[in-house]
C-alpha cells in the first residue's frame, strides 16, 4: 500500500518550498491551537536543536537511525509494491571501529522494513515496571486498552501483540534502548504506528517528551524547516491514533513505518527457483556418486557421498563471499553451474528381509549452525532412519556452512558485506530443492546401484534441526516437491535469536570490538535482518502453511521445541508458531513451570483432539531451567538443544507426521511432553 504522506526526503523538500510564505500563518495557527500536555503555553513556538536534520530522524536524538524502523528513511517510489523505497545515507548508518559506515546500497533496494523488525527507541530513565510495560511473561497485556505502548496496524485497524525489554546486553544502563518485539510477524506491505504514552521513571514520575516530538504533539512551530516539513504527516498520525482511542496529549512519542512487500521479500528466491526448475524441465539434476561406504554402523546399510549440478546464480563459481549475479538486471541471472555435494544415509530397514527390500521414505535433512552435510550421519538421525525407514540426504547450507566461517568473520567486522551471506543462503536453498528433486526422480538417485529399489519416490519430506530447523522454514515455504516438514528446535529472525544464543558468545568477540558503540550494535543487528529476511524463515513465514507463495503448494509443519534451549530461543519459536497458525500440544508444560501470566503460550491455540491434521508446535521438556526473560542467552544447567531429536517418542511423532496422510499424534499420554536428557 502506498503511503501518500510518507516522511520521504522528496516529500519534505516539496513541503519546504511553501514554508517561507506560510510561516507567519503557521505561527498564528499554532498560537491559536496550542494545547501542550502540561497546560502551559509558549507563544506557539519552540526552539529545537537538531543535528543533521537532512539525513537523521530528529525524533530520538540518541542516534541518527532511532527510532527504528521509521518511514523517515524512505522515499516515494511508484515502481514498488508499497510505493516506497528505503533511503538511508551511508553517513547516517552505523560505523565500525575503523570509521567505515555501512554501505547501504543493497538495503536501499528494499521497499519497506522487516516483518520481524526490532522496534527500538531510547527513553532516558524509563522504568518498565513503573510504566506498566509488559514483558514476554504477559504478552496478552500488550493489548490492554490502557497499555503504555501501542503497536497499531493502520491497514487493518488492529493492535499487534508484542513484548518489551530494555537491552540487557549493554554494560551501561545509559546505553539500553527500549525494544518492542512483535509477538507475531507484522503483515507484509502494511503501515504500522508505534505509540508510547505515560512513560514513568523509577520514582513514578512521568517522563517528558523530547522537544521535537513535543513540537508536533503540542502544535508548537519550530525553528527547523526539516522538522516543519513533517508536520502534516504527524497530524495524520495523531488522527489515526485518535481513531484507535489513543489521546494525543498523553503521548511521549509516536512514529510510523511500512513493512516490506511480499514481492520485495521473496522475489529473488522465487525467481531463481522458477528459472532453475524451468531449465531443468522434466529431467533429473545431473549427479555423480563419488563414495559408497557399506555397513558403516549398526543402523545403516550404507553411507553415500556425491555431487549434483544446480544452475548458479552467484558471481564467480558461487564460492563464499560472492554475491548474486545481476548482470544489469533487476533479478539474479544464471551464471553457469554450481556443483553441490550431498551425503545420504540408507538404513538397514530399507533392505527388508534381505531378499525383498522395504523402500524407505525419502527426506531432506538440514544440518546445524555453520556445519556440513556429514551431520546427516549423527546418531539421532541414524536411529530415526532405521527405526522408521527413512533415507536422509543433506547438502551444505551454503552461506552458513562450515566453509562460510571466514566470510562470517569478515561480515562481523564490516556488515557492508552482509549481502554475500543473504544471497548465498538463497542459492543454498535452491541447492536443497534440487537435491530433493534428485531423490524422487526416476532418473535420479534410484538410478544408481547404491539406491536402486531402496527409495519410495512417491513423496518427499523434510526434517532439519537447529539451523536446519530455521532454514527449513524458508525451504518449506518455497518447496514444490514436499508439503510436510518437521522443524526441529527451530525459530526465525536472527536479530532476535543471536543475542539469546550461547553460540553468539563466540561471534560477539569479533562483532563487539568492531562496533564499540553499544547502541549501534543493536542497530546493526536490525539492519542485517532486513537482508537476512531474503534468506531465512522470517521473510517467508506468512506463506509457509495456508497462504502459499505463487506457484507453490500449501504446507503442513510440525515444530519440535526444546524447553530452555540454550541455542535457539523458544520465545522466537513461539513467534513463528503464531505466524504460521500452528496449534500447540497441551498441557504444554507442568503447571507453574513458567513464570508467565496464563496462558503461558499466549496466542497459540491448543490442539483439541488427536490425531491432528494441521500444523503444530510441541514443547519437549528435559528439565532445563527457565531461560532469561530478556535478550540474554541461558547460562545455567545443561543445554537441552539436542534432546527432542534424541527422544524415541519424539521420533515416533515425527514419523507419524511424515506420511502422505500424516498427522500429529499424542505420544505423551495427555500430559506435557518430557524428553530424556541426551
Amino acid at each position: 500500500m502506498k503511503n501518500p504522506a510518507s516522511g520521504s526526503r522528496g516529500a519534505r523538500a516539496r513541503h519546504l518550498l511553501g514554508l517561507a510564505a506560510a510561516g507567519a500563518a503557521l505561527v498564528a495557527f499554532a498560537g491559536a491551537c496550542s494545547h501542550t500536555s502540561d497546560g502551559s503555553t509558549s507563544g506557539g513556538t519552540i526552539d529545537v536543536v537538531v543535528a543533521n536534520a537532512d539525513r537523521c530522524d530528529p525524533l530520538d536524538p540518541r542516534h541518527c537511525l532511532l527510532p527504528f524502523p521509521s518511514d523517515f528513511f524512505t522515499v516515494e517510489d511508484a515502481s514498488t509494491d508499497t510505493g516506497l523505497r528505503i533511503d538511508i545515507r551511508d553517513a547516517s548508518s552505523i560505523r565500525n571501529v575503523k570509521g567505515v559506515n555501512v554501505d547501504m546500497t543493497e538495503w536501499n533496494r528494499n521497499d519497506g522494513w522487516s516483518p520481524g523488525a526490532q522496534i527500538a527507541t531510547y527513553v532516558d530513565g524509563i522504568d518498565l515496571e513503573a510504566t506498566g510495560l509488559v514483558s514476554v511473561t504477559n504478552i496478552g497485556g500488550s493489548l490492554a486498552e490502557d497499555a503504555p505502548a501501542v503497536l497499531l496496524d493502520v491497514d487493518t485497524g488492529e493492535r499487534v501483540p508484542y513484548w518489551t525489554e530494555l537491552d540487557a546486553t549493554v554494560t551501561s544502563p545509559t546505553n539500553a534502548v527500549l525494544y518492542i518485539r512483535p509477538a507475531r510477524q507484522l503483515r507484509e506491505g502494511h503501515r504500522h504506528i508505534v505509540a508510547l504514552r505515560n512513560l514513568k521513571d523509577a520514582g513514578g514520575e512521568t517522563i517528558a517528551a523530547d522537544d521535537v516530538f513535543r513540537a508536533y504533539r503540542d502544535d508548537l512551530i519550530s525553528n527547523v524547516p526539516e522538522v516543519e516539513a513533517r508536520r502534516a504527516h504527524f497530524e495524520q498520525i495523531f488522527r489515526e491514533l485518535s481513531d484507535a482511542g489513543i489521546a494525543r496529549d498523553e503521548l511521549f512519542l509516536a512514529w510510523d513505518f511500512t513493512v516490506a512487500s511480499e514481492r520485495n521479500l521473496t522475489e529473488r528466491m522465487l525467481h531463481i527457483r522458477d528459472d532453475a526448475f524451468a531449465r531443468l524441465g522434466d529431467q533429473s539434476p545431473a549427479f555423480a556418486v563419488t563414495k559408497v561406504e557399506e555397513n558403516p554402523n549398526d543402523e545403516l546399510a550404507r553411507r553415500v557421498e556425491g555431487t549434483f549440478e544446480v544452475p548458479n546464480y552467484m558471481t564467480g563459481a558461487g564460492e563464499p563471499g560472492t554475491r548474486f549475479n545481476y548482470a544489469g538486471a533487476e533479478l539474479p541471472q544464471v551464471n553457469g553451474t554450481y556443483t553441490a555435494d550431498f551425503v545420504c544415509i540408507v538404513p538397514k530397514a530399507a533392505l527388508g528381509d534381505g531378499i525383498t527390500p522395504a523402500p524407505a521414505r525419502p527426506s531432506l535433512y538440514g544440518h546445524g549452525l555453520l556445519g556440513d552435510p556429514g551431520e546427516v550421519g549423527a546418531g539421532n538421525v541414524r536411529r530415526m532412519a532405521n527405526e522408521h525407514d527413512f533415507v536422509f540426504c543433506a547438502t551444505k547450507w551454503i552461506g552458513m556452512s562450515e566453509e562460510d566461517i571466514a566470510n562470517a568473520v569478515k561480515i562481523l567486522g564490516d556488515i557492508s558485506s552482509f549481502p554475500t551471506l543473504a544471497d548465498r543462503l538463497q542459492q543454498g536453498v535452491l541447492n536443497t530443492l534440487f537435491l530433493g528433486r534428485l531423490m524422487i526422480h526416476e532418473n535420479g538417485l534410484v538410478s544408481d546401484p547404491a539406491f536402486t529399489g531402496l527409495i519410495d519416490r512417491s513423496h518427499l519430506y523434510y526434517d532439519g534441526n537447529s539451523q536446519g530447523g530455521i532454514m527449513g522454514g524458508i525451504t518449506t515455504a518455497v518447496s514444490i516437491d514436499f508439503t510436510r516438514a518437521v522443524l526441529g528446535v527451530p525459530a526465525m529472525n536472527y536479530s532476535i535469536l543471536l543475542q539469546r544464543s550461547v553460540d553468539w558468545d563466540t561471534y560477539r568477540q569479533i562483532y563487539d570490538p568492531a562496533y564499540p558503540d553499544e547502541i549501534e550494535r543493536g542497530i546493526g543487528l536490525s539492519l542485517i535482518q532486513m537482508l537476512w529476511d531474503r534468506g531465512e524463515a522470517d521473510g517467508y513465514a506468512q506463506h509457509i502453511t495456508d497462504d502459499p507463495l505463487p506457484n507453490t503448494p500449501p504446507h503442513t509443519v510440525l515444530m519440535h521445541v526444546a524447553f530452555g534451549d540454550h541455542q535457539v530461543s523458544p520465545d522466537a519459536a513461539n513467534i513463528q508458531a503464531r505466524t504460521i497458525g500452528a496449534r500447540i500440544h497441551a498441557p504444554t508444560v507442568t503447571a507453574g513451570r513458567l513464570p508467565y501470566v496464563e496462558p503461558a503460550y499466549w496466542g497459540i491455540e491448543p490442539i483439541e483432539s488427536y490425531p491432528y491434521g494441521g500444523s503444530a508446535i510441541v514443547v519437549w521438556d528435559s528439565g532445563a531451567p527457565v531461560p532469561p526473560l530478556v535478550n540474554l542467552a541461558p547460562s545455567v544447567g545443561e543445554d537441552p538443544h539436542g534432546d527432542p531429536r534424541s527422544d524415541p517418542d519424539a521420533r515416533v511423532q515425527k514419523s507419524e507426521f511424515l506420511k502422505p496422510d500424516g498427522a500429529v499424534v499424542d505420544v505423551c499420554g495427555g500430559a506435557p511432553c518430557f524428553a530424556d536428557p541426551s
